[in-house]
């Protein structure tokens, strides 16, 4: 039986090659749509083995699509497609339930395979995606000590951080301007050795836990 796929989209191009190529393929069978509110709709009529996303999307963005997907059926299998390799995007892709996370660049075959991987159990990415996952969670010996160094003001903005707060939220807690948090977050950054914030609040976790 053929892999169902649902396709989302925004790039018209893109999507209509990749559809077009999908359903060449007597092993997928694959609808597309240009937004994740449309997908949605059809979700319950529909049920997909796969859904391919892509992040920046018209509207709900791709995460957030990722997010009602999995509340609602666990069980579909979504595979990130999309130009975006920054750091924080491809954390919070994984942490809304991606089960795997390919650059719009890999080769059709890759993508293929990719699907196939997917419903066998397998979390397939792109080999930079790969790296920059496992980098995040290589032990960095110094790591304490430079903990150990953030000032009192740092340490609190990363517990405010924690909260979710925004930048600009931080700023009139703390009664100092935006400028000077942002300054703040660089020097976090610097002393945890990363470059996201998902990166500093994961490492300073992972600080306590050895504490």
């Amino acid at each position: 039986m053929a892999i169902s796929i649902i396709l989302i989209e925004d790039h018209s191009d893109f999507r209509e090659s990749l559809s077009f190529l999908l359903n060449s393929n007597e092993a997928f069978r694959c609808n597309a749509y240009s937004k994740a509110e449309d997908a949605l709709e059809k979700l319950d009529e529909d049920i997909p083995d796969v859904v391919i996303m892509d992040i920046n999307l018209p509207g709900m963005s791709g995460i957030d699509c990722t997010k009602r997907i999995k509340q609602k059926y666990p069980e579909i299998q979504v595979l990130m497609c999309t130009v975006n390799e920054d750091d924080e995007k491809i954390f919070q892709a994984l942490q809304a339930g991606a089960n795997g996370y390919l650059l719009k660049r890999s080769a059709i075959d890759e993508i293929f395979s990719s699907i196939n991987d997917i419903c066998n159990g397998g979390s397939p990415m792109t080999p930079l995606i790969a790296r920059k996952v496992v980098s995040s969670f290589m032990p960095h010996p110094d790591l304490t000590t430079q903990a150990a160094t953030l000032s009192t003001r740092e340490n609190e903005i990363l517990d405010l951080l924690a909260e979710g707060r925004r930048i600009k939220e931080i700023a009139d807690k703390i009664f100092v301007s935006v400028n000077t948090v942002r300054t703040h977050i660089r020097h976090i950054y610097d002393k945890l050795q990363v470059n996201s914030r998902v990166e500093a609040l994961n490492k300073s976790r992972r600080n306590l836990y050895q504490k």
